[in-house]
């Protein structure tokens, strides 16, 4: 049977956030196991620019977002008995050798050593590499000053040379392992991760806006990232991200519409099949949607380390990393369910899908800081809304 949502409140809900201020522009859509729920939106493209509104057809840059698409690409490829997650990154691809780790400083040099053990394929999906972000990390933003080594978001090869910032398998520390993933795949496909992504899931699952690169007539339907002036309006920043990088980045390279990606989580809360199509096995679902960090925890906050990219984040204990998807163990009062599997881009996107109570929906601005209190508690607020209404 068919959920009900009290699209209204929903609606109220995105207006507001975008008359106080909170974000620049909201994209938002529901759906259960049969079809979507609820969709809408409020505010425009880009401000000062553009009248045209903002909705479920959109184009956004979903960052992180795109690390569930890539690890399902991994996924799949473990399924076929192609890839094995307890194999050396280094087996896949061999330049993945000279990656050391960073364990502290002479003076402004940086001291770098080989891993204790050898970084596998199953620590670079559950972010326990050692392999970080400079944002969360302020070791990497210090090495990254030293050297000149870039982070991923220009978009050069050279954000590759970046180290660990601690020893595989010995604390979860979110960062650049799914880019390192996406060229594992890569190496084992024999073609681009763009490719791989576009003929195995993208493509049997009817997302034809879900891409790296967008062509002339999608371009004109993208939200620039948008940031605010010191008197509060929101303007555009530009598209931020390099539109012809050295690679296709896993971690965060994918382009969407909220219409298309529900379609991919519809996919993982029917078990890994949408419209007869399969692209999981049910029982590799249920991997995903399980703790996977062995003895380890998933931390209560990160503190930032470049305020003007994003604010700390702050989860609170009880929550977990499977593959790809952050986990609750517990029920979220008016929320989701425990289990439910969710993550986020860095532009400010967030998605979740609750199995329990057989909904998944996201939620879409393109805009910096990533968790500001106001999109965090917008974000909030749209998801007491959705559950108001079930």
């Amino acid at each position: 049977m068919t959920k009900s949502i009290d699209a209204g409140g929903i609606d109220a809900v995105l207006t507001r956030g975008v008359e106080s201020g909170a974000v620049p522009h909201v994209a938002a859509i529901v759906a259960d196991a049969d079809g979507v729920l609820y969709e809408g939106g409020a505010g425009v493209r880009i401000n000062g620019e553009s009248d045209d509104p903002v909705g479920a057809s959109t184009q956004f840059r979903i960052m992180s977002m795109t690390k569930m698409v890539a690890t399902t690409a991994a996924l799949q490829q473990r399924e076929r008995g192609q890839l094995d997650f307890d194999a050396p990154v280094s087996e896949y691809c061999p330049e993945f050798a000279d990656v050391k780790v960073l364990e502290g400083w002479d003076g402004d040099t940086p001291i770098l050593v080989d891993p204790r053990t050898p970084a596998t394929v199953r620590h670079l999906v559950t972010h326990t590499s050692g392999l970080g972000y400079w944002f969360w990390n302020d070791d990497l933003v210090k090495y990254e000053s030293a050297t000149g080594i870039p982070n991923v978001v220009p978009g050069s090869a050279e954000a590759f040379k970046a180290p660990m910032t601690s020893h595989p398998g010995e604390r979860f520390e979110y960062g650049i392992n799914t880019d390192w993933l996406g060229k594992v795949v890569e190496s084992v496909a024999g073609t681009t991760l763009d490719v791989v992504i576009r003929d195995n899931i993208t493509t049997p699952l009817g997302m034809s806006d879900t891409m790296f690169a967008l062509d002339a007539a999608r371009q004109d339907n993208v939200v620039m990232v948008h940031v605010q002036g010191e008197d509060g309006a929101w303007g555009s920043a530009g598209g931020i991200l390099n539109d012809s990088p050295d690679w296709w980045a896993g971690g965060h390279g994918l382009y969407s519409t909220p219409r298309d990606y529900i379609r991919f989580q519809q996919a993982l809360l029917r078990g890994g099949e949408l419209d007869g199509v399969r692209i999981l096995e049910q029982s590799t679902v249920d991997e995903a949607f399980s703790h996977q960090l062995g003895d380890l925890t998933f931390p209560a906050e990160i503190p930032t380390a470049d305020p003007p990219i994003t604010d700390t984040l702050r989860v609170g204990p009880g929550w977990t990393w499977g593959y790809g998807l952050l986990i609750n163990n517990e029920d979220v009062p008016g929320g989701r369910r425990a289990g439910t599997g969710a993550w986020a881009g860095l532009f400010n996107t967030h998605f979740f899908i609750d199995r329990t109570t057989g909904v998944c929906a996201s939620i879409y601005t393109n805009s910096l800081p990533f968790i500001t209190p106001g999109a965090w508690g917008l974000y909030g607020e749209f998801e007491q809304a959705v559950y108001a209404g079930l």
